[in-house]
């Protein structure tokens, strides 16, 4: 098989970068290849489908005639296993090799399992795709699962028990730092999240990690590090992911934490391109290269790297780690340095706390924010990300813009007319916050 453009991971990234190819490239084929039996989804939305709330069709990123219409091969529950970038030829695990013209490697995350006695039991999972989701569904009405531990109180550990939740199942949270969602929350807001994911039932022990999984063949319970032992007939593993970089490392390409990629989104081969949770692409907030495995960033470096693939030579801006979430009816809104850094310094913090919410934003020397977070109130996310991406100076509107009634009435007439009107090709828009 040939393809002009071959694209390995089936994903935010890899249909970024599809669209981008198609509005530059009608005619060069196109080929998806995706390890899951699955034609791309929206994995924040796998508690959705666990929780009943949605079906697998409701949470498809694209609907499957976008791929006909496309003119889009995908090869689903295949998985690329070698890259030749020599030979210009990726081998998949059905004896298949495909040939490329350009390649885009977007093999996602996996996740991070730490060693705890007694884990390879049944009724052990993880919590990242769609896979996980469904056999957690299965396992919980055959087992008929009433309580449940989840190690790691942080997106995918609340997402998880959110879902359990709303299954009417009783849900522990073992987390070792001192407070829930703890990279995006500081501690005045993981307060508040304690408080309102415990009105719904959940107990969360924090400063605590799983020594042991307790039961013969499948899990009964769980042993803390302290010796307490809590009854569970279900547990979670959703600590995080770490970049997916084997295939990228056997390849040849230069990978640090995550796959190397300059500002075209290319990697060390001249025709290979990478994108996503495995990528390490440029952070406008730490003027650095970072990993950061968010949807909305993963699409957008899908995008540049499908238009640089396409000859339309296109320049990545840069994004930042940012989060739009609601669980336990909490509307939760971060980004940048919602959390300071421990070595943190020349920069100021404003916040307030209402009966409403809490806001709170980082500043440096400049007035420009480099951090962000809204708990209860986020309906102002949007303009104050805009600010945030455009490093706009704040210092004249400070005193105003963490009010309720903040908007763009408060901006300058000319920065106005930008968040209105604006480009922000390549860039995270505001927009994102309503995903």
């Amino acid at each position: 098989m040939k393809a002009d453009y071959l694209i390995v991971g089936c994903s935010a990234g890899g249909i970024g970068a599809a669209e981008a190819i198609r509005e530059v490239d009608r005619d060069g084929s196109i080929v998806i290849v995706g390890e899951e039996p699955y034609l791309a989804y929206s994995r924040p939305m796998i508690a959705k489908y666990l929780s009943g709330q949605k079906t697998v069709e409701k949470i498809l990123f694209r609907r499957p005639e976008f791929y006909t219409n496309n003119n889009i091969t995908c090869l689903t529950g295949v998985k690329a296993e070698a890259v030749d970038t020599t030979a210009h030829e990726v081998s998949l695990s059905n004896g298949e090799k495909v040939a490329y013209g350009k390649l885009l490697l977007a093999p996602g995350g996996k996740p991070i399992v730490p060693p705890i006695d007694g884990a390879n039991k049944a009724g052990v999972f993880n919590f990242i795709n769609m896979k996980d989701a469904s056999l957690i569904d299965s396992y919980v009405k055959a087992e008929n699962v009433k309580k449940a531990v989840i190690i790691g109180g942080g997106l995918i550990g609340m997402s998880a028990a959110d879902a359990l939740t709303k299954l009417g199942i009783e849900v522990d949270i073992i987390e070792l730092k001192g407070h829930i969602l703890n990279t995006i929350l500081d501690e005045a807001a993981g307060k508040i999240a304690a408080q309102t994911v415990t009105s719904y039932g959940v107990k969360l022990n924090t400063g605590r990690t799983v020594s042991k999984v307790l039961g013969l063949h499948k899990v009964s319970g769980v042993e803390l590090d302290n010796g307490h032992q809590i009854e569970s007939q279900m547990l979670v593993i959703a600590i995080g992911v770490i970049p997916r970089t084997e295939l990228c490392k056997a390849a040849g390409l230069e990978v640090n934490r995550g796959v190397v990629v300059n500002d075209n989104m290319r990697t060390s081969s001249p025709d290979v391109y990478a994108c996503g949770d495995a990528c390490e692409s440029f952070d406008f907030i730490y003027n650095s290269r970072r990993v950061t495995p968010i949807w909305p960033n993963a699409y957008i470096g899908g995008r540049i790297a499908g238009y640089n693939m396409a000859g339309l030579e296109t320049t990545y801006h840069g994004g930042t780690v940012m989060n739009s979430l609601n669980y336990f009816g909490m509307d939760i809104a971060t980004a940048g340095m919602s959390v300071l850094p421990p070595d943190a310094g020349g920069l100021e913090v404003i916040s307030t706390l209402t009966a409403n919410g809490y806001k709170k934003l980082v500043l440096n020397e400049q007035g420009k924010i480099v951090g962000m977070l809204t708990l209860g109130e986020t309906d102002t996310a949007g303009i104050i990300f805009g600010l945030m991406r455009d490093q706009s100076d704040v210092r004249p509107i400070k005193d105003n813009i963490l009010n309720e009634n903040f908007g763009l009435a408060y901006l300058p007439a000319d920065s106005r007319e930008e968040h209105l009107h604006g480009n922000t090709s390549g860039r995270v828009a505001p927009a994102d916050f309503k995903h």
